[in-house]
């Protein structure tokens, strides 16, 4: 079983435990167990940790949850008639579990959801509260596992180069993680290719089903002169990835499929905001209509106006400074001899009958 009890001498202290997202008490019975026992669970990390009760600082057993496969309702009913059951499925056997109401198996079933999926589950009964709780755990437990990868490899498992594309059914995860999502998703396919636990070399998981799950492991490890091979008793080269794949399909018959995970997307658009009030932080679903488009602004006209305005500028019939009539000469002197103003014309007048006088006197 993947319950594992631990010395309460020797275990490990609440301090030392990975970070705890949900506690409460749960009545656990094993399959090797005939009574089931009243505990007090926390789900630390990836893993149930089990107390005699609160105040306990040293767990009595833990469940690793890497192991998990299902989670499923029980309707049978309990002594308590307010109790809920629900069994959880691992790879190595089922655990019955009891929680204490409906309201608690649902908020225990989204957080191992969450824990497990890193992904909250959208199947539920939740209030919008605790929706939010479980993005919040999602959120924690991804930057917890890769801070635990980072610290624990001396090398990313995608340190590898890789020649050429990549499969869809590649996947960045280790021996155990495959054989959980071949398990968990058959449909999807029953055939994975992964990184190698030396890291410096590729390997292909698939499973079947012969009375129970039947899982083999394939080396491939890419040569210097380019491409890659299968290492079997009778090596395999493939020129690239695909190849590897595609190889295995035909030695089988077609028995063996691509294991392709459709990923859930979300379809509607959703924000967490505050309650004025109470400050309470509740989950919505933004609007679905059209949006609405502001008024738009009349067009730009790009020199138009500059080049009118300077072609009205240059126009001698629009200038209100034009003395000469249309078609005179445009030189601005002979406009002024050709219509001369009457200031002009009476000092010559003057002139010519001063000239006059003078010239009568002398005579």
């Amino acid at each position: 079983m993947a319950v594992a009890p631990a010395n309460p001498r020797t275990g490990s202290t609440r301090a030392q435990l990975p970070p705890c997202y949900y506690e409460g008490y749960l009545e656990k019975r094993g399959a090797k167990e005939k009574v089931a026992r009243r505990l007090w669970t926390c789900l630390c990390g990836n893993t149930l940790y089990f107390f005699n009760n609160p105040k306990d600082t040293n767990h009595v057993e833990k469940l690793d949850l890497s192991g998990f496969v299902s989670l499923i309702d029980d309707p049978s009913r309990d002594r308590n008639l307010e109790a809920a059951r629900l069994n959880l499925r691992m790879k190595d056997g089922e655990i019955k579990l009891t929680a204490p109401n409906l309201e608690a198996r649902e908020l225990w079933k989204g957080f191992l959801y969450s824990v497990v999926d890193l992904a909250v589950p959208t199947t539920l009964t939740l209030l919008p509260g605790q929706l939010h709780m479980l993005n919040e755990v999602v959120e924690k437990e991804k930057m917890r596992r890769k801070a635990r990868a980072s610290s624990r490899a001396p090398s990313s498992p995608l340190s590898l180069p890789l020649v050429g594309e990549i499969p869809a059914c590649f996947r960045p995860v280790s021996r155990t993680e495959a054989e959980v999502l071949l398990e968990r998703h058959p449909d999807c396919g029953n055939m994975l290719l992964r990184p190698g636990r030396d890291g410096s070399s590729l390997a292909v998981t698939t499973r079947q089903d012969l009375n129970g799950s039947v899982f083999r492991h394939y080396r491939v490890t890419q040569k210097q002169q380019g491409g890659y091979i299968i290492d079997v008793e009778n090596p395999i080269p493939c020129p690239t990835l695909y190849d590897v794949i595609n190889a295995l399909v035909e030695k089988t018959a077609g028995t063996l499929q691509p294991f392709i995970l459709e990923e859930p997307y979300e379809e509607n658009i959703t924000f967490v905001s505050s309650n004025d009030e109470n400050g309470e932080r509740t989950l919505h679903c933004a609007p679905t209509g059209p949006l609405s488009r502001a008024p738009s602004l009349p067009p730009k006209q790009v020199g138009t106006d500059r080049w009118s305005l300077r072609s009205q500028m240059r126009s001698p019939s629009s200038s209100p400074r034009s003395f000469s009539p249309s078609g005179s000469p445009s030189n601005s002197m002979r406009r002024l001899v050709l219509s001369p103003s009457p200031l002009s014309q009476s000092l010559t007048d003057e002139l010519k009958q001063t000239l006059e006088k003078r010239r009568t006197s002398q005579e």
